[in-house]
């Protein structure tokens, strides 16, 4: 019979393997307490609709180091798009763990967790395999966040585009009933008045009232044609033509005015320019209305530059000048119909309005750079071949 007491070290190692596999378990639920912690924040900030993306961002990678298994020594980074996100003190360290943020397939971005190494980790590797997971989880939690905000800006300005659209058909109906009901009486009144002009023996003050009644009638017929080409009415030709030619033709039509207005002119064109498939008087509409723009900008006198340029797709022309400028409030209404800085008798708000009318039915773009005080810079590119696709309108 066998002594009790060679028993007992048998007993001690079972309540050790007890204790022992006790500690793993309390140990794993703790870090997955705080994982899941991690998530169900991360899911109360993406589901605030009142947060924006950039305040997200900033208040997630702030719940990231709480998350891992020795948080005082960790460091967050969100990075997505070129901005970057992270915890304070941050610094790039050896020891890391990296998840990709893909969104509709393509890398955006990644979240980084950086242990600080400065007393040595027990492990090789002081990440857990579980935490492998939650960083990924992490990536796509936050890939849906994005993807999702980025539905509803689009899907808001959608919905923008379209009341923009839907006010600007209507805008162009009206405009076009106008212009068609005003054209007829105002042919006949400028018919009659220079009829009225060439009869004899007039006294030279009925001559000078005529020529005022022609002079308006002449301004109005104008307003009408600029409505007419801001409705579309009609499908204008189109033609090879040279840019450098007509810019040379409308700039010796205002040689004088700007001499007169203080105004010096530059012409700054490339002698090589290819030519561009446009209308001829569109064209010249562009760039007699960007000039008297830019005009009606240097009250005081100034420079008028105006620039060509071309590359393998495109011709550009920059029409700059030193001019007032203009605000960030202006600018985003400088090419909407009817907008206008002038007093009611000194424009109608279709000058420029025609004028992205026009680039945009050639398959072109506008821009414009302006500052208060520093005058105007505005840049028109046109494709050196002609989209079918253009020709449709984009107003």
């Amino acid at each position: 019979m066998l002594p009790k007491s060679k028993k007992k070290p048998a007993l001690l190692n079972r309540h050790k393997t007890s204790d022992g596999q006790a500690d793993v378990s309390r140990f794993k639920l703790r870090e997955r307490v705080k994982e899941l912690t991690c998530l169900y924040g991360i899911a109360q900030i993406a589901s605030n609709p009142d947060i924006p993306l950039e305040n997200k961002l900033i208040d997630i990678v702030r719940l990231l180091p709480p998350a891992w298994q020795y948080p005082e020594r960790a460091y967050a980074r969100i990075a997505i798009d070129g901005h970057v996100f992270q915890t304070p003190r941050f610094q790039e360290e050896a020891h890391r763990q990296t998840a990709t943020i893909c969104i509709a397939g393509r890398k955006r971005g990644s979240v980084e967790i950086h242990y600080r190494d400065d007393r040595g980790f027990l492990q090789k590797n002081p990440f857990l395999n579980e935490e492998k997971n939650l960083i990924n989880n992490i990536a796509g939690q936050i890939a849906l966040m994005i993807e999702h905000e980025e539905a509803m800006t689009a899907k808001a300005e959608l919905g923008k585009q379209l009341i923009e659209a839907d006010r600007l058909a209507a805008i162009g109906q009206l405009a076009a009933g106008v212009a068609h009901e005003l054209n007829e009486p105002l042919n006949t009144i400028l018919g009659f008045a220079q009829l009225t002009q060439k009869k004899p023996n007039l006294s030279a003050q009925v001559l000078n009232d005529l020529e005022k009644i022609a002079e308006a009638a002449l301004h109005a017929r104008s307003i009408i044609k600029e409505l007419l080409i801001f409705a579309r009415q009609g499908k204008p030709s189109s033609a090879r033509m040279n840019l450098n030619r007509i810019i040379m033709d409308e700039l010796h039509l205002f040689e004088s005015l700007c001499s007169k207005s203080g105004v010096e002119l530059r012409r700054i064109v490339d002698p090589v320019l290819p030519e561009i498939t446009a209308n001829k008087s569109q064209i010249r509409q562009v760039i007699s209305n960007l000039i008297v723009n830019a005009l009606q900008a240097m009250p005081e006198g100034g420079i008028l530059t105006l620039k060509t340029s071309f590359d393998a797709s495109s011709v550009y022309l920059r029409v700059d000048d030193t001019g007032i400028g203009m605000s960030d409030e202006v600018k985003e209404s400088i090419f909407l119909p009817f907008f206008t800085t002038k007093d009611v008798d000194q424009g109608t708000g279709l000058g420029l309005s025609v004028v992205h009318g026009i680039v945009s039915s050639h398959g072109g773009e506008i821009s414009v750079e302006s500052e208060k005080g520093r005058g105007s810079h505005f840049c028109v590119i046109f494709p050196r071949r002609l989209k079918k696709a253009s020709k449709e309108r984009l107003f």
